[in-house]
Protein backbone atom coordinates (compact mmCIF):
# COMPACT_ATOMS: atom_id res chain seq x y z
CA UNK A 1 0.00 0.00 0.00
CA UNK A 2 2.73 2.18 0.69
CA UNK A 3 4.30 1.59 -2.36
CA UNK A 4 1.54 2.77 -4.22
CA UNK A 5 1.16 6.02 -2.72
CA UNK A 6 4.62 6.91 -3.24
CA UNK A 7 3.91 5.93 -7.16
CA UNK A 8 1.13 8.40 -7.15
CA UNK A 9 2.90 11.04 -5.22
CA UNK A 10 6.15 10.91 -8.27
CA UNK A 11 3.26 10.45 -11.02
CA UNK A 12 1.57 13.37 -10.27
CA UNK A 13 4.91 15.30 -9.91
CA UNK A 14 5.37 14.04 -13.08
CA UNK A 15 2.34 14.86 -15.11
CA UNK A 16 2.93 18.40 -13.50
CA UNK A 17 6.03 18.84 -15.49
CA UNK A 18 4.50 17.37 -18.88
CA UNK A 19 1.63 19.57 -18.43
CA UNK A 20 3.86 22.79 -18.28
CA UNK A 21 5.41 21.80 -20.99
CA UNK A 22 3.10 21.10 -23.17
CA UNK A 23 1.49 24.75 -21.97
CA UNK A 24 4.88 26.05 -23.38
CA UNK A 25 4.42 24.42 -26.75
CA UNK A 26 0.97 25.22 -26.87
CA UNK A 27 1.86 29.21 -26.54
CA UNK A 28 4.71 28.85 -29.16
CA UNK A 29 2.58 27.57 -31.38
CA UNK A 30 -0.53 29.50 -31.50
CA UNK A 31 1.05 32.47 -30.67
CA UNK A 32 0.85 35.63 -33.66
CA UNK A 33 4.39 36.50 -35.29
CA UNK A 34 3.83 39.69 -34.32
CA UNK A 35 3.90 39.15 -30.37
CA UNK A 36 7.44 37.06 -31.04
CA UNK A 37 10.07 37.88 -28.67
CA UNK A 38 7.70 40.19 -26.95
CA UNK A 39 4.61 40.04 -24.81
CA UNK A 40 6.78 37.74 -22.16
CA UNK A 41 4.38 38.79 -19.01
CA UNK A 42 1.03 37.88 -20.68
CA UNK A 43 3.20 34.77 -21.98
CA UNK A 44 4.54 34.08 -18.75
CA UNK A 45 0.37 34.44 -17.64
CA UNK A 46 -0.68 32.29 -20.44
CA UNK A 47 1.73 29.19 -19.58
CA UNK A 48 0.41 29.75 -15.86
CA UNK A 49 -3.28 29.69 -16.48
CA UNK A 50 -2.93 26.84 -19.09
CA UNK A 51 -1.18 24.57 -16.26
CA UNK A 52 -3.59 25.45 -13.56
CA UNK A 53 -6.73 24.87 -16.21
CA UNK A 54 -5.04 21.23 -16.91
CA UNK A 55 -3.79 20.48 -13.56
CA UNK A 56 -7.50 21.35 -12.19
CA UNK A 57 -8.91 18.71 -14.86
CA UNK A 58 -6.38 16.09 -13.57
CA UNK A 59 -6.81 16.58 -10.57
CA UNK A 60 -10.40 14.94 -10.25
CA UNK A 61 -8.88 11.21 -12.01
CA UNK A 62 -5.90 11.59 -9.47
CA UNK A 63 -8.46 12.27 -6.27
CA UNK A 64 -9.78 9.20 -7.63
CA UNK A 65 -6.73 7.32 -7.59
CA UNK A 66 -5.63 8.38 -3.92
CA UNK A 67 -9.03 7.09 -2.77
CA UNK A 68 -8.28 3.79 -4.54
CA UNK A 69 -4.76 3.73 -2.74
CA UNK A 70 -6.55 3.31 0.54
CA UNK A 71 -9.49 0.82 -0.29
CA UNK A 72 -8.19 -2.05 1.26
CA UNK A 73 -6.02 -0.39 4.00
CA UNK A 74 -6.77 -1.73 7.80
CA UNK A 75 -5.18 0.65 9.28
CA UNK A 76 -5.11 4.49 9.03
CA UNK A 77 -1.50 4.84 8.83
CA UNK A 78 -0.95 2.62 5.52
CA UNK A 79 -2.60 5.85 4.27
CA UNK A 80 -0.14 8.95 5.33
CA UNK A 81 1.62 8.78 2.24
CA UNK A 82 -1.48 10.13 0.04
CA UNK A 83 -2.00 13.36 -1.50
CA UNK A 84 -4.03 15.87 0.58
CA UNK A 85 -6.55 16.27 -1.83
CA UNK A 86 -8.86 18.78 -0.33
CA UNK A 87 -6.20 21.12 0.60
CA UNK A 88 -4.25 21.13 -3.03
CA UNK A 89 -8.33 21.54 -4.38
CA UNK A 90 -8.56 24.58 -2.23
CA UNK A 91 -4.29 26.08 -3.44
CA UNK A 92 -5.50 25.46 -7.42
CA UNK A 93 -8.79 26.89 -7.18
CA UNK A 94 -7.97 29.84 -5.23
CA UNK A 95 -4.82 30.42 -7.33
CA UNK A 96 -7.24 29.64 -10.23
CA UNK A 97 -10.08 32.92 -8.96
CA UNK A 98 -6.61 35.28 -8.54
CA UNK A 99 -5.91 34.34 -12.29
CA UNK A 100 -9.16 34.95 -13.70
CA UNK A 101 -9.93 38.32 -11.62
CA UNK A 102 -7.13 39.74 -11.07
CA UNK A 103 -3.63 38.41 -13.55
CA UNK A 104 -5.30 38.12 -16.56
CA UNK A 105 -6.96 41.18 -16.56
CA UNK A 106 -4.29 43.13 -15.60
CA UNK A 107 -2.53 41.43 -18.34
CA UNK A 108 -4.95 42.46 -21.05
CA UNK A 109 -5.40 45.70 -19.99
CA UNK A 110 -1.82 46.54 -20.37
CA UNK A 111 -2.01 44.65 -23.59
CA UNK A 112 -4.31 46.20 -25.27
CA UNK A 113 -3.29 49.72 -23.91
CA UNK A 114 -3.06 52.43 -26.20
CA UNK A 115 0.86 51.54 -27.75
CA UNK A 116 1.67 55.39 -28.43
CA UNK A 117 1.37 55.68 -24.09
CA UNK A 118 4.78 54.94 -22.28
CA UNK A 119 5.24 51.64 -20.26
CA UNK A 120 4.62 53.89 -17.18
CA UNK A 121 0.67 55.48 -18.41
CA UNK A 122 0.09 51.48 -19.31
CA UNK A 123 1.10 49.83 -16.56
CA UNK A 124 -0.96 52.73 -14.41
CA UNK A 125 -4.13 52.53 -16.28
CA UNK A 126 -4.32 48.71 -16.01
CA UNK A 127 -2.93 49.08 -12.31
CA UNK A 128 -6.64 51.49 -11.93
CA UNK A 129 -8.56 49.20 -13.33
CA UNK A 130 -7.77 45.95 -11.57
CA UNK A 131 -7.72 48.07 -8.59
CA UNK A 132 -11.53 49.40 -8.99
CA UNK A 133 -12.62 45.42 -10.91
CA UNK A 134 -10.73 44.39 -7.25
CA UNK A 135 -12.28 46.40 -4.85
CA UNK A 136 -15.93 45.73 -6.13
CA UNK A 137 -15.46 42.00 -6.02
CA UNK A 138 -14.01 41.98 -2.35
CA UNK A 139 -16.93 43.78 -1.27
CA UNK A 140 -19.18 41.58 -3.24
CA UNK A 141 -17.35 38.74 -1.50
CA UNK A 142 -17.18 40.49 1.46
CA UNK A 143 -21.37 41.02 1.66
CA UNK A 144 -22.39 38.12 0.63
CA UNK A 145 -20.19 35.88 2.65
CA UNK A 146 -21.46 38.00 5.83
CA UNK A 147 -24.69 37.59 4.76
CA UNK A 148 -25.59 33.92 3.34
CA UNK A 149 -22.27 32.27 3.44
CA UNK A 150 -23.51 29.38 5.24
CA UNK A 151 -24.69 25.87 4.42
CA UNK A 152 -28.30 24.25 5.07
CA UNK A 153 -27.82 20.38 5.72
CA UNK A 154 -30.95 18.30 6.20
CA UNK A 155 -30.11 15.89 8.91
CA UNK A 156 -32.83 13.37 10.71
CA UNK A 157 -32.34 13.28 14.28
CA UNK A 158 -32.24 9.16 14.95
CA UNK A 159 -32.39 7.04 18.17
CA UNK A 160 -33.76 4.28 19.88
CA UNK A 161 -34.92 2.94 22.62
CA UNK A 162 -32.55 0.72 24.82
CA UNK A 163 -32.64 -3.46 25.10
CA UNK A 164 -31.07 -5.74 27.74
CA UNK A 165 -28.03 -7.23 26.06
CA UNK A 166 -29.01 -10.81 24.48
CA UNK A 167 -27.48 -14.04 25.81
CA UNK A 168 -27.65 -15.41 22.63
CA UNK A 169 -27.70 -15.21 19.03
CA UNK A 170 -29.50 -17.63 17.66
CA UNK A 171 -32.80 -15.74 17.44
CA UNK A 172 -31.11 -13.47 14.90
CA UNK A 173 -31.21 -13.83 10.85
CA UNK A 174 -31.70 -11.85 7.62
CA UNK A 175 -35.29 -11.54 8.29
CA UNK A 176 -34.81 -11.06 11.91
CA UNK A 177 -31.72 -8.57 11.75
CA UNK A 178 -33.44 -6.78 15.27
CA UNK A 179 -34.36 -7.50 18.46
CA UNK A 180 -38.03 -8.43 19.08
CA UNK A 181 -40.44 -7.58 18.42
CA UNK A 182 -39.45 -5.98 15.37
CA UNK A 183 -39.04 -8.26 12.74
CA UNK A 184 -37.42 -6.23 10.33
CA UNK A 185 -37.18 -2.50 11.03
CA UNK A 186 -35.47 -1.47 14.15
CA UNK A 187 -36.31 1.71 16.50
CA UNK A 188 -34.47 4.45 15.19
CA UNK A 189 -35.62 3.81 11.19
CA UNK A 190 -39.09 4.08 12.29
CA UNK A 191 -38.29 7.79 13.04
CA UNK A 192 -41.37 10.15 12.51
CA UNK A 193 -40.87 12.92 9.76
CA UNK A 194 -40.57 15.36 12.72
CA UNK A 195 -36.93 14.20 13.29
CA UNK A 196 -36.08 15.83 10.12
CA UNK A 197 -34.16 19.11 10.74
CA UNK A 198 -31.85 21.80 8.93
CA UNK A 199 -28.05 21.64 10.41
CA UNK A 200 -26.42 25.14 9.39
CA UNK A 201 -22.85 26.02 9.40
CA UNK A 202 -20.88 28.72 7.84
CA UNK A 203 -18.72 27.22 5.71
CA UNK A 204 -15.02 28.55 5.55
CA UNK A 205 -13.66 31.42 3.06
CA UNK A 206 -11.54 29.69 0.69
CA UNK A 207 -14.48 27.21 -0.03
CA UNK A 208 -16.88 30.38 -0.21
CA UNK A 209 -14.09 31.81 -3.01
CA UNK A 210 -14.87 28.25 -4.85
CA UNK A 211 -18.57 28.28 -4.90
CA UNK A 212 -19.03 31.60 -6.00
CA UNK A 213 -16.35 31.16 -8.83
CA UNK A 214 -18.38 27.96 -9.93
CA UNK A 215 -21.65 29.48 -9.78
CA UNK A 216 -20.00 32.12 -12.79
CA UNK A 217 -18.29 29.77 -14.38
CA UNK A 218 -21.54 27.57 -14.31
CA UNK A 219 -23.25 30.00 -16.29
CA UNK A 220 -21.15 30.76 -18.80
CA UNK A 221 -20.16 26.82 -19.06
CA UNK A 222 -23.88 26.23 -19.72
CA UNK A 223 -24.63 28.65 -22.43
CA UNK A 224 -20.68 27.80 -24.28
CA UNK A 225 -21.04 24.25 -23.39
CA UNK A 226 -24.11 23.66 -24.45
CA UNK A 227 -23.79 25.29 -27.70
CA UNK A 228 -20.32 23.50 -28.39
CA UNK A 229 -20.57 19.99 -26.89
CA UNK A 230 -23.07 19.85 -30.43
CA UNK A 231 -21.33 22.38 -32.62
CA UNK A 232 -18.09 21.17 -31.86
CA UNK A 233 -18.49 17.65 -33.94
CA UNK A 234 -21.02 19.16 -36.27
CA UNK A 235 -18.60 21.51 -37.32
CA UNK A 236 -15.87 19.36 -38.47
CA UNK A 237 -18.35 17.30 -40.20
CA UNK A 238 -19.53 20.19 -41.94
CA UNK A 239 -16.13 21.43 -42.94
CA UNK A 240 -15.40 18.24 -44.47
CA UNK A 241 -18.54 18.75 -46.42
CA UNK A 242 -17.91 22.08 -47.41
CA UNK A 243 -13.92 20.75 -48.62
CA UNK A 244 -12.66 22.74 -51.80
CA UNK A 245 -13.30 19.61 -54.36
CA UNK A 246 -10.26 20.32 -56.52
CA UNK A 247 -7.46 22.46 -57.66
CA UNK A 248 -8.92 25.88 -59.60
CA UNK A 249 -7.46 27.34 -62.49
CA UNK A 250 -4.68 30.14 -62.43
CA UNK A 251 -7.11 32.58 -64.46
CA UNK A 252 -10.05 31.83 -61.49
CA UNK A 253 -7.20 32.55 -58.73
CA UNK A 254 -6.62 35.41 -59.77
CA UNK A 255 -10.22 36.51 -60.11
CA UNK A 256 -10.82 35.40 -56.61
CA UNK A 257 -7.08 36.84 -55.03
CA UNK A 258 -8.51 40.80 -56.86
CA UNK A 259 -12.11 40.52 -54.88
CA UNK A 260 -9.90 39.69 -51.62
CA UNK A 261 -7.93 42.11 -52.39
CA UNK A 262 -11.01 44.81 -52.27
CA UNK A 263 -11.93 43.57 -49.64
CA UNK A 264 -8.91 43.21 -47.44
CA UNK A 265 -8.52 47.33 -48.84
CA UNK A 266 -11.83 47.99 -47.45
CA UNK A 267 -11.44 46.45 -44.10
CA UNK A 268 -8.29 48.75 -43.88
CA UNK A 269 -9.86 51.95 -44.57
CA UNK A 270 -12.54 51.20 -42.31
CA UNK A 271 -9.92 50.56 -39.14
CA UNK A 272 -8.18 53.04 -39.74
CA UNK A 273 -11.40 55.26 -39.49
CA UNK A 274 -12.17 53.07 -36.25
CA UNK A 275 -9.00 53.82 -35.17
CA UNK A 276 -8.94 58.05 -35.69
CA UNK A 277 -12.31 57.73 -34.11
CA UNK A 278 -10.59 55.92 -30.59
CA UNK A 279 -8.13 58.91 -30.55
CA UNK A 280 -10.94 61.63 -30.58
CA UNK A 281 -12.43 60.12 -27.84
CA UNK A 282 -15.29 58.82 -29.65
CA UNK A 283 -16.08 55.02 -28.22
CA UNK A 284 -19.84 54.81 -27.81
CA UNK A 285 -22.16 52.09 -29.08
CA UNK A 286 -21.85 52.51 -32.63
CA UNK A 287 -18.22 52.50 -32.33
CA UNK A 288 -18.09 48.96 -30.51
CA UNK A 289 -20.57 47.54 -32.66
CA UNK A 290 -18.66 48.72 -36.07
CA UNK A 291 -15.39 47.24 -34.44
CA UNK A 292 -17.49 44.08 -33.98
CA UNK A 293 -18.34 44.19 -37.40
CA UNK A 294 -14.54 44.84 -39.05
CA UNK A 295 -13.40 42.50 -36.77
CA UNK A 296 -16.33 39.31 -37.59
CA UNK A 297 -15.43 40.51 -41.72
CA UNK A 298 -11.62 40.18 -41.21
CA UNK A 299 -12.03 36.72 -39.42
CA UNK A 300 -14.30 35.38 -42.14
CA UNK A 301 -11.49 37.23 -44.94
CA UNK A 302 -8.85 35.08 -43.04
CA UNK A 303 -11.03 31.95 -43.63
CA UNK A 304 -11.23 33.14 -47.36
CA UNK A 305 -7.47 33.51 -47.99
CA UNK A 306 -6.70 30.09 -46.58
CA UNK A 307 -9.49 28.40 -48.27
CA UNK A 308 -8.01 30.07 -51.63
CA UNK A 309 -4.98 28.87 -50.91
CA UNK A 310 -5.67 25.75 -50.34
CA UNK A 311 -7.70 25.33 -54.17
CA UNK A 312 -4.61 26.74 -55.73
CA UNK A 313 -1.17 25.24 -53.59
CA UNK A 314 1.89 26.67 -55.54
CA UNK A 315 5.19 26.32 -55.40
CA UNK A 316 7.25 23.14 -56.07
CA UNK A 317 5.63 20.60 -53.83
CA UNK A 318 2.01 21.49 -54.91
CA UNK A 319 0.88 18.14 -55.58
CA UNK A 320 2.58 17.22 -51.82
CA UNK A 321 0.84 20.26 -50.01
CA UNK A 322 -2.72 19.25 -52.11
CA UNK A 323 -2.56 15.70 -50.65
CA UNK A 324 -2.25 17.06 -47.68
CA UNK A 325 -4.98 18.81 -47.62
CA UNK A 326 -7.20 16.60 -48.51
CA UNK A 327 -5.87 13.99 -45.59
CA UNK A 328 -6.49 16.95 -43.19
CA UNK A 329 -9.97 16.87 -44.10
CA UNK A 330 -10.49 13.43 -44.03
CA UNK A 331 -8.79 13.75 -40.48
CA UNK A 332 -11.41 16.34 -39.62
CA UNK A 333 -14.26 14.16 -40.86
CA UNK A 334 -12.72 11.32 -38.49
CA UNK A 335 -12.57 13.63 -35.42
CA UNK A 336 -15.89 15.05 -35.93
CA UNK A 337 -17.57 11.13 -36.10
CA UNK A 338 -15.61 10.68 -32.87
CA UNK A 339 -16.38 13.91 -31.39
CA UNK A 340 -19.98 13.28 -32.28
CA UNK A 341 -20.27 10.27 -30.77
CA UNK A 342 -18.48 11.62 -27.17
CA UNK A 343 -21.30 14.29 -27.75
CA UNK A 344 -24.10 11.77 -27.75
CA UNK A 345 -22.60 9.80 -25.27
CA UNK A 346 -22.38 13.11 -22.85
CA UNK A 347 -25.85 14.33 -23.42
CA UNK A 348 -27.10 10.68 -22.75
CA UNK A 349 -25.61 10.53 -20.04
CA UNK A 350 -26.70 13.63 -18.51
CA UNK A 351 -30.19 12.39 -19.03
CA UNK A 352 -30.36 9.13 -18.21
CA UNK A 353 -28.03 9.77 -14.99
CA UNK A 354 -28.91 13.31 -13.79
CA UNK A 355 -32.01 13.95 -15.07
CA UNK A 356 -34.33 11.06 -14.24
CA UNK A 357 -34.75 10.57 -11.06
CA UNK A 358 -34.06 7.68 -9.96
CA UNK A 359 -30.80 7.44 -12.74
CA UNK A 360 -32.12 4.22 -14.65
CA UNK A 361 -28.43 3.52 -15.29
CA UNK A 362 -24.92 4.68 -13.86
CA UNK A 363 -24.26 4.85 -17.94
CA UNK A 364 -20.69 6.32 -18.34
CA UNK A 365 -19.69 5.20 -14.70
CA UNK A 366 -19.94 1.46 -15.26
CA UNK A 367 -17.83 2.20 -18.53
CA UNK A 368 -14.98 3.76 -16.23
CA UNK A 369 -15.38 1.26 -14.08
CA UNK A 370 -15.17 -1.65 -15.75
CA UNK A 371 -11.75 -0.22 -17.76
CA UNK A 372 -10.20 0.13 -14.76
CA UNK A 373 -10.84 -3.58 -14.15
CA UNK A 374 -9.05 -4.03 -17.67
CA UNK A 375 -6.16 -1.63 -16.64
CA UNK A 376 -5.41 0.21 -13.88
CA UNK A 377 -5.43 3.79 -14.97
CA UNK A 378 -6.98 2.55 -18.62
CA UNK A 379 -11.03 4.30 -16.73
CA UNK A 380 -8.91 7.39 -15.40
CA UNK A 381 -7.60 7.98 -18.61
CA UNK A 382 -10.70 7.69 -20.28
CA UNK A 383 -12.50 9.92 -17.55
CA UNK A 384 -9.59 12.53 -17.87
CA UNK A 385 -10.20 12.80 -21.82
CA UNK A 386 -14.44 13.30 -20.98
CA UNK A 387 -13.62 15.87 -18.63
CA UNK A 388 -11.23 17.67 -21.15
CA UNK A 389 -13.89 17.10 -24.26
CA UNK A 390 -15.75 19.41 -21.95
CA UNK A 391 -13.44 22.72 -22.13
CA UNK A 392 -12.66 21.80 -25.42
CA UNK A 393 -16.72 22.11 -26.41
CA UNK A 394 -16.52 25.54 -24.71
CA UNK A 395 -14.07 27.21 -26.47
CA UNK A 396 -16.18 25.91 -29.88
CA UNK A 397 -19.06 27.27 -27.97
CA UNK A 398 -17.55 30.68 -27.18
CA UNK A 399 -16.45 30.75 -30.90
CA UNK A 400 -19.81 30.05 -32.70
CA UNK A 401 -21.51 32.76 -30.24
CA UNK A 402 -19.18 35.51 -30.91
CA UNK A 403 -19.61 35.14 -34.74
CA UNK A 404 -23.15 35.16 -34.16
CA UNK A 405 -23.92 38.02 -31.48
CA UNK A 406 -23.13 41.20 -31.34
CA UNK A 407 -22.19 41.32 -27.34
CA UNK A 408 -19.73 38.46 -27.48
CA UNK A 409 -16.30 39.53 -28.37
CA UNK A 410 -14.83 37.31 -31.11
CA UNK A 411 -11.51 35.89 -29.83
CA UNK A 412 -10.58 33.12 -32.07
CA UNK A 413 -7.24 30.55 -31.58
CA UNK A 414 -5.52 29.75 -34.97
CA UNK A 415 -2.26 28.17 -35.36
CA UNK A 416 0.51 30.16 -35.62
CA UNK A 417 -1.97 33.42 -35.73
CA UNK A 418 -3.07 33.93 -32.23
CA UNK A 419 -2.62 37.53 -31.09
CA UNK A 420 -1.97 37.54 -27.20
CA UNK A 421 -4.96 39.34 -25.98
CA UNK A 422 -7.28 36.25 -27.83
CA UNK A 423 -5.14 33.88 -25.64
CA UNK A 424 -5.38 35.63 -22.85
CA UNK A 425 -9.17 35.71 -22.68
CA UNK A 426 -9.42 32.07 -23.44
CA UNK A 427 -7.12 31.27 -21.00
CA UNK A 428 -9.48 32.57 -18.67
CA UNK A 429 -12.97 31.57 -20.33
CA UNK A 430 -11.12 27.81 -19.67
CA UNK A 431 -9.74 28.90 -15.99
CA UNK A 432 -13.76 29.98 -14.98
CA UNK A 433 -14.93 26.90 -16.78
CA UNK A 434 -12.45 24.58 -15.44
CA UNK A 435 -13.66 24.50 -11.62
CA UNK A 436 -17.62 24.49 -13.21
CA UNK A 437 -15.96 21.25 -15.12
CA UNK A 438 -14.87 20.02 -12.03
CA UNK A 439 -18.08 20.21 -10.23
CA UNK A 440 -19.72 19.05 -13.67
CA UNK A 441 -17.88 15.64 -14.26
CA UNK A 442 -17.61 15.39 -9.92
CA UNK A 443 -21.85 15.05 -10.48
CA UNK A 444 -22.19 13.79 -13.61
CA UNK A 445 -19.65 10.38 -12.57
CA UNK A 446 -20.62 10.65 -8.74
CA UNK A 447 -20.85 6.94 -8.81
CA UNK A 448 -17.35 6.86 -10.01
CA UNK A 449 -15.85 9.07 -7.86
CA UNK A 450 -17.41 8.55 -5.27
CA UNK A 451 -15.68 9.71 -1.48
CA UNK A 452 -13.73 12.02 -2.98
CA UNK A 453 -12.35 15.17 -1.62
CA UNK A 454 -14.00 16.86 -4.67
CA UNK A 455 -17.13 15.54 -3.92
CA UNK A 456 -17.09 16.69 -0.07
CA UNK A 457 -16.61 20.32 -1.67
CA UNK A 458 -18.48 20.41 -5.01
CA UNK A 459 -21.15 17.85 -3.97
CA UNK A 460 -21.91 18.25 -0.23
CA UNK A 461 -21.29 22.00 0.38
CA UNK A 462 -21.53 23.48 -2.64
CA UNK A 463 -24.95 21.95 -3.36
CA UNK A 464 -26.03 23.02 0.44
CA UNK A 465 -24.72 27.01 0.05
CA UNK A 466 -27.47 29.40 0.59
CA UNK A 467 -29.35 31.11 -1.57
CA UNK A 468 -27.60 28.97 -4.63
CA UNK A 469 -28.20 25.44 -3.90
CA UNK A 470 -31.66 25.20 -5.35
CA UNK A 471 -29.86 26.11 -8.99
CA UNK A 472 -28.13 22.38 -7.87
CA UNK A 473 -31.40 20.54 -6.58
CA UNK A 474 -33.53 20.75 -9.57
CA UNK A 475 -30.71 20.62 -12.16
CA UNK A 476 -30.96 24.30 -13.55
CA UNK A 477 -27.25 24.18 -15.20
CA UNK A 478 -27.78 20.11 -16.16
CA UNK A 479 -31.71 21.24 -18.32
CA UNK A 480 -30.06 24.44 -19.87
CA UNK A 481 -27.26 22.56 -21.33
CA UNK A 482 -29.20 19.87 -22.88
CA UNK A 483 -31.83 22.46 -23.86
CA UNK A 484 -28.80 24.70 -25.97
CA UNK A 485 -27.36 21.31 -27.07
CA UNK A 486 -30.80 20.03 -28.72
CA UNK A 487 -31.21 23.77 -30.24
CA UNK A 488 -27.74 24.17 -31.63
CA UNK A 489 -28.06 20.61 -33.36
CA UNK A 490 -31.61 21.91 -34.93
CA UNK A 491 -29.74 24.63 -36.02
CA UNK A 492 -26.68 23.05 -37.63
CA UNK A 493 -29.76 20.75 -39.28
CA UNK A 494 -31.22 23.88 -40.63
CA UNK A 495 -28.27 26.52 -41.85
CA UNK A 496 -24.84 25.11 -40.38
CA UNK A 497 -24.18 23.36 -43.65
CA UNK A 498 -24.32 25.77 -46.21
CA UNK A 499 -21.23 28.37 -46.66
CA UNK A 500 -22.46 31.78 -46.35
CA UNK A 501 -20.63 33.85 -49.60
CA UNK A 502 -19.85 37.63 -48.32
CA UNK A 503 -20.52 39.72 -51.31
CA UNK A 504 -20.87 43.36 -51.92
CA UNK A 505 -19.05 46.62 -50.50
CA UNK A 506 -18.36 46.93 -46.73
CA UNK A 507 -19.39 49.99 -44.54
CA UNK A 508 -19.46 50.99 -41.56
CA UNK A 509 -22.57 51.69 -39.46
CA UNK A 510 -23.70 55.48 -39.91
Amino acid sequence: MGDFNVALVIVAAVVSVVVLLVSFYLLINYQHPDDANQAYFPKLVVVLGLSVAAISILMLPADVANRQACRHAIYNGACNLTLPMKTLWLIVYIVDAILVFLVIPFAMFYYEGDQDKTVGQRLKSALIWVFCSALVCALCLGILYTLIGKVDFTVRHLSSSVQTFPTSWNGFSNSQPCISPLTKQCDAYLAPASSQTTWTMRTSFPEYVVALATIVGSVLFTIFGGVGIACLPLGLISSFVRRPKAVITRSQYIKEATELGKKARELKKAAEALHQEERNGKKDRKWRKNVKSVEKELLLLEDDMQALEEMYPQGEQAEATWAITVLSYLGKLVLGVVGLIISIAWVAHIVIYLLIDPPLSPFLNEVFIKLDSIWGLLGTAAFAFFCFYLLVAVIAGEMMLGLKLVFITIHPMKWGATLMNSFLFNVGLILLCSISVIQFCSTAFGYYAQATAAQEIFGHTLESLRGIKYLYKYNVFQYGFVALAIITLFYYSCFGWRKKRHTGRFQLSS
